[in-house]
């Protein structure tokens, strides 16, 4: 019979759900396993194997070290007070000066006050028009809030509530653009294994903006199924969006097997918070790491597809 101290313990985590949470497939985690031993799961009171809340905390600062170039075989065996103090060698970015409207926004995700960060980014929306808003508040708050997720400072469930509240802000935005529908036509997901859609959304938002014509599949989409997908729906254009947390080496990867598998006259273009997008180029693939970008890629595919 299990004691009543038991029953206080936090549950375990599926590995799926690691996977989300650090950005590490289920494939390294396993892999880990046999090679490193570590990390092991555990068992919960029905015999299902899990991850412990201290495990995964160890796995994010693991999968950061690792994006800056340690070598999981040096690294994995320390303890966490280790992982922490070679986090804090790395050199920090350069700091964006202070602004007190996001950092007021992001007091409010870590304080759980939904229905006010909907409020003040539904009146900035409305100040600033949603081209200027996706540009100037959205784009550096999603990189603020996915910063802090990675060294630990927001909860997932805390990055989930801001993910939700946006998303309606930004759905209803959209809803209210007329639908001009003109070219290019974009195909808009995920790669598998990537389940932060909010980057979708705001690419679509900039895509509406400018008339294009926007078929979102939604996240996590497999290779075969976009290339199905782009094929049916005359697709113009494959973008894809990656975020903070997925692996570079899967999204480079990834792209370079999509460019293999589409005509040469549908383009892709992968955007996203994820650094590799730009260290990485692949082939044929236009990277647009900033919301910025999408307005003159899409004056650039007119230009080359103009009639005459």
């Amino acid at each position: 019979m299990s004691s009543e101290a038991d029953t206080d313990q936090p549950p375990l985590l599926s590995i799926s759900a690691v996977e989300r949470d650090t950005g590490l497939t289920k494939d390294t985690l396993r892999v880990w396993e046999r090679r490193y031993s570590y990390p092991l799961p555990e068992r919960d009171g029905n015999g299902e194997r899990g991850y412990t809340r201290a495990q995964v905390e160890k796995l994010r600062a693991l999968k950061r070290l690792i994006d800056r170039g340690h070598r999981p075989g040096k690294i994995i065996g320390q303890s966490m007070g280790e992982l922490i103090r070679l986090i804090e060698q790395v050199p920090a970015a350069p700091e964006a000066p202070a602004d007190p409207a996001q950092d007021g926004l992001v007091e409010l995700i870590r304080t759980h006050r939904a229905a006010e960060l909907r409020r003040e980014l539904g009146q900035a929306l409305m100040r600033q028009g949603l081209a200027h808003f996706l540009v100037a508040t959205v784009g550096p708050l999603t990189r603020a809030v996915g910063e802090s997720w990675m060294r630990g400072g927001l909860e997932v469930f805390e990055e989930h509530l801001f993910t939700e509240t946006l998303q309606g802000v930004l759905r209803g935005a959209i809803a209210t653009l007329p639908q001009r529908g003109r070219r290019p036509r974009v195909l808009l997901t995920t790669f598998p294994n990537e389940l932060h859609g909010l980057g979708l959304l705001m690419a679509e938002g900039m895509l509406a903006l400018e008339g294009a014509s926007c078929l979102a599949l939604g996240t996590h989409t497999p290779i075969y199924d976009i290339v199905a997908a782009a094929a049916s729906e005359r697709a113009d254009v494959v973008a894809l969006s990656f975020s903070l947390s997925y692996p570079v080496n899967v999204a480079t990867a990834g792209l370079e097997e999509l460019r293999t598998k589409l005509p040469r006259g549908v383009e892709i273009w992968a955007g996203g918070t994820n650094p590799g997008l730009v260290r990485r180029a692949v082939a044929g693939v236009a990277a647009l790491p900033e919301l910025a970008d999408i307005p003159p890629a899409v004056a650039r595919w007119r230009a080359a597809h103009a009639p005459g």
